[in-house]
This record gives structure tokens, C-alpha cells and sequence, in this order.
């Protein structure tokens, strides 16, 4: 990893504490700051330090915007009328290896995936003569620290990578990320792992982290922080992606039992409500609390989905039953019209402030884990139980009551389950690692609203994957770029 990444890592102050939901942690400041190199000798600290790690996961370089954005605005289902040039070349696939947007990714995942390691490295350490209670506490950190390690690195390597699986095919062998359980130090030469230990590590962390939690007697209770449902759910994601349709539905299965197997909403007026803000997704497992006080105002998700004039694809538009209470959400601004249209925000409307830039970002949610029992099972040909699984989400169109209403063999049913995570993701930052692994020739780039219309129609998506930062290679630390990524963007 490059000289500017490394250091940055190592000289920097982590500023927040443990905090619940609502409280204005982002205000923090640097005087409460503990060093990550010669402070982290205290329980207290630990924990304080941890608090940084979730501010860096929090961010609008990372979990907070871009490293959600970037997998819905290249993709399908998401427009972009013109107006403004914010994501402009990502979506038109027109950016090069030095765009801000793959620099802010690269930066704050390392920062993540770095200090995750600090935590960890030094709760192992206090960890023998600590008291009964600081053991609990240093058990959380290391529970949060290897979640917040895993979900860093699996957006870095379905941003900067090959997908693992394609439609069965296996790309475990090619490049990867740069992985290590311990900090790097600066000026060291590093190499990208594949993509298999890439991802093999993910699954280590992931477990890790559910032991910690099991040492500790449980998570905190508070959503805002990884818990035992969103790592089971994490992991769910992983196996998807991995194609191992076993540990897929057994953990996705253990996430929805370990949140209580949420009730989804059936009403339009239930399912607008959980865009409220905060804990009002009660289907949710794991979310920033981005509200008023603490928010990234035009730099937030719910300004790009308004003002800067990213709005749902026609294409998608389409895929609405008029009976489907998801068309709550799918109102337009007064200022928009067919040909420029301007979105109310969706899932980013903050129906509660009536602010999109207050809105909370929901990460990981019950309604992907029963698409991932359904894609699963359909891919185990057993048809039968994948209806089962996609029906509590499916009977989000009302028009659909029992799983006889659903498809009945398993292409059909596939061909359903792709539409169906287009229509309940939609805003997930997911779509781009699914048209990827599902290997079908992709739309990109839609144009001409109202009409469904791609610039790019056929495009082999699957193998195409982002360029490393320019200056990642340029520092010369070892970390090398992805061969010909600029021949596999769409012609």
C-alpha cells in the first residue's frame, strides 16, 4: 500500500467513543483523540479507538456515499438527467485510473481495514490481565473490529476486483486486494492477495467476529454498531457472492432468527415509514444514523438522489406493479419532468425530516436475506423452498399472496429473483456486484427518459472491474493495477 495511505493510517487520531444511536459523536474533537501508536494501552482507549473506526466507515468516502453509490449509479436501474456532473463519468464509464471518487474508496477502506487491525492487536494484548468486565468490553472491540475489517474489505474487493464466481465460473485466482491481520507498517512493500484468499479472509473475520461476540455474552443492542444478526447477514453476502449456497442460506437464515425475524411492511404507508430516519427501518439489522445533526448536508447520499439528479431508471420504473406498496417511495420532485426528471429521494428521503441530507443509510436488511435463501435454493434446484423464501418479499406487490402466484420453475423463478433484488435493493449499493456475478449481458448508461433506453446494451460486465487509484501504483510499494481494465469498459 502506498506511503501516503500507510502513514495516514498510523498518524491517525481516532476521536470518538462508544455512543447510542443519536447522539452527535461526529462532533467530537481532537483533544479526546488517542494515538493509535502509543496510546491504545488502556481498555478505555481501545474502545475509544474503535469509535474512530466506525467515524471512518461512517464518512461519506466510504459507507456514508461512495462506497454505497458506486454500486447503484453504474448500473441499470439508476438515471442521470444532466443537469449536474456529480458521478457523471462513473456512470457514463468515461473516468479514468485518477478519479476522486476510486481514490476516496481505496483511502478510507484502508483506513478502515488498518485501524480494525490497531483495535484488534491491541485488545489481544491487555487481554490477560484485564478484569472480568474490561474483558467484556475488550471482547465487543474485537467482535466490531473484525465486522468493520470484513465489511471494508469485501466493498474493496467487489470495487477493485474480479467477482470470485460468475455464473459458476471460478475467478478465485485472479488479483485481489492487499489483506494482512496485522497493521502494516509504513514504507513496507505490499502485493495484492487473490481473490479467493481476498475473500477467505473476509470469512475468517466474519467468524472471528461472531466468536468475540459469543465471548462477550452477546452485542450491545444498538443497530448503529455490528451485531450478531448483520455479521451472520454479512457473511450471508459473502457466500452468495462465493456461490456456496449452504453457508448462504444457513447464515442468512441465522441473521433474520438473531434480529427477531423482522415483519416486513405490506402498506404503502408501513413501507414509507421506514424512511423516516433512524430506527424507523424496523427490517433493518445494521445503519449509519446520519440525521440532522450529523450529516454530510450536499455531500450526502439524499442530495445525489434529489438535487444532483440521480433518480430510478426507467427501466426500473417499469418493473413496479402498480399494486406494489414500493411505489411509495418512487414519487418524483415538483421540479421534475419525463425528460429531466428529478427524484424525491427514496430511500434517501428522510420522510421524517422532510431533509434528504439527513437521511440514514441502511447497510444490512432482512428483506437481502430471504433473496439470498431464494437465489440460493433456486440454484440448489429446489424450487419449492425458493418460493418459500421469496414470498415474504414478493408480497410486497400485494397482487401476490401464496407462492402459487409465483413462477414455477426454477429459470423462470431466477429470472423473477433478478428483477425482484432490482426492485427491493434499489438504493442498496448492490446492483453492480450482481449483474457482475450473475454474468448476462447488462444495460448501461440509460438516456432519453421516459423511454427505456442504454447507451450500452450488451455489455460483458462481468469482467469488467475499476482501475487502482493512479497514485496507489505510483508510489510504488508494490500494490500493481488491473491489467486492461480500460479495454473491458463498454464500447
Amino acid at each position: 500500500m502506498k506511503n501516503k495511505i500507510i502513514t495516514g493510517a498510523m498518524a491517525l487520531t481516532l476521536t470518538m467513543g462508544f455512543v447510542s444511536c443519536g447522539d452527535d459523536f461526529l462532533e467530537t474533537k481532537y483533544y479526546k483523540g488517542i494515538d493509535v501508536e502509543t496510546g491504545l494501552s488502556s481498555t478505555s482507549n481501545v474502545s475509544t479507538a474503535l469509535g474512530g473506526v466506525y467515524y471512518n466507515l461512517f464518512e461519506r468516502y466510504f459507507a456514508g456515499n461512495y462506497a454505497t453509490t458506486i454500486g447503484d449509479v453504474p448500473t441499470d436501474i439508476s438515471y442521470w438527467n444532466t443537469k449536474t456532473g456529480h458521478w457523471d463519468k462513473i456512470y457514463q464509464y468515461t473516468f479514468q485510473d485518477t478519479e476522486s471518487y476510486l481514490s476516496y474508496i481505496w483511502e478510507y477502506g484502508y483506513k478502515i481495514v488498518d485501524n480494525s487491525a490497531r483495535v484488534i492487536v491491541a485488545a489481544d494484548k491487555l487481554y490477560a490481565d484485564a478484569t472480568a468486565d474490561d474483558k467484556k468490553t475488550l471482547d465487543l472491540c474485537r467482535a466490531e473490529a473484525y465486522a468493520l475489517r470484513a465489511y471494508a474489505n469485501l466493498k474493496l474487493v467487489n470495487v477493485f476486483a474480479h467477482q470470485i464466481k460468475v455464473n459458476g465460473n471460478d475467478f478465485s485466482a485472479k488479483p485481489g486486494i492487499v489483506i494482512s491481520d496485522t497493521p502494516i507498517p509504513a514504507f513496507t512493500e505490499v502485493s495484492r492477495a487473490t481473490v479467493g484468499d481476498s475473500y477467505n479472509m473476509i470469512v475468517s473475520d466474519l467468524k472471528k467476529s461472531l466468536e468475540y461476540f459469543a465471548a462477550a455474552g452477546g452485542d450491545r443492542g444498538d443497530k448503529c454498531y455490528f451485531g450478531v444478526a448483520a455479521v451472520e447477514g454479512l457473511l450471508a453476502r459473502t457466500y452468495l457472492y462465493m456461490e456456496n449456497w449452504d453457508g448462504a442460506i444457513s447464515s442468512a437464515k441465522a441473521a433474520l432468527s438473531d434480529a427477531g425475524t423482522p415483519a416486513l411492511a405490506y402498506t404503502k404507508a408501513d413501507y414509507k415509514a421506514l424512511y423516516n430516519g433512524g430506527s424507523s427501518n424496523t427490517e433493518s439489522m445494521f445503519y449509519l444514523d446520519i440525521n440532522a445533526s450529523q450529516n454530510w448536508s450536499a455531500n450526502s447520499c439524499g442530495t445525489l438522489w434529489t438535487t444532483y439528479n440521480f433518480s430510478p431508471s426507467p427501466k426500473l420504473l417499469a418493473m413496479y406493479a402498480d399494486t406494489d406498496v414500493r411505489n411509495a417511495i418512487m414519487g418524483m420532485d415538483a421540479s421534475s419532468t419525463e425528460t429531466a426528471p428529478v427524484f424525491a429521494g427514496g430511500k434517501f428521503a428522510s420522510y421524517g425530516s422532510g431533509n434528504p441530507a439527513h437521511a440514514t443509510n441502511y447497510l444490512i436488511n432482512a428483506p437481502e436475506m430471504y433473496l439470498i435463501i431464494a437465489e440460493s435454493y433456486i440454484k440448489k434446484n429446489d424450487v419449492a423452498k425458493a418460493q418459500e423464501a421469496l414470498l415474504p418479499v414478493a408480497k410486497r406487490n400485494t397482487a401476490i399472496a401464496t407462492t402459487a402466484d409465483l413462477p414455477s420453475t426454477a429459470a423462470d423463478l431466477y429470472t423473477f429473483l433478478k428483477d425482484e433484488r432490482a426492485r427491493e435493493l434499489f438504493q442498496e449499493g448492490l446492483r453492480l456486484y450482481d449483474l457482475r456475478r450473475w454474468g448476462d449481458p447488462a444495460q448501461v448508461e440509460a438516456y432519453n427518459a421516459p423511454k427505456i433506453l442504454f447507451r450500452s446494451n450488451n455489455f460483458n460486465i462481468s469482467e469488467f472491474v475499476f482501475p487502482i487509484p493512479n497514485d496507489e501504483i505510483n508510489a510504488n510499494f508494490g500494490v500493481t493495477q488491473n491489467e486492461g481494465w480500460a479495454s473491458n469498459l463498454p464500447k
